[in-house]
């Protein structure tokens, strides 16, 4: 059981992982030109329904990197379906603009 806890433990950390940069390089670029919003909503969904089961079990291994993905992914849905001008406020707001 300890091999399957770690496995579950490394998958969770690289899931949580895995949408740190896409949404940081929306902050950095300051648009989000050629993300889908088909794919965003369907990654959402997937997160929303990966929490509820996990909730329904009533597993925190399952339902918090799961939560936590949901939010990273509904952050990035949300940035893609904003427009370009929200979408840079909202950047310069988390990370303003550096005097290079």
């Amino acid at each position: 059981m300890a091999t399957a806890a770690w496995i579950g433990g490394l998958a969770a950390t690289l899931s949580v992982v895995s949408f740190t940069p896409q949404a940081w390089k929306i902050i950095k670029d300051r648009h989000t030109e050629g993300l889908s919003v088909a794919a965003c909503s369907l990654t959402c969904a997937g997160f929303v329904l990966w929490t509820c089961y996990g909730l329904l079990r009533g597993d925190p291994a399952i339902i918090v990197p799961n939560a936590i993905c949901l939010l990273l992914s509904g952050f990035i849905l949300a940035l893609v379906l904003l427009p370009a001008h929200k979408t840079a406020s909202i950047a310069e707001a988390i990370e303003p603009p550096t005097d290079d």
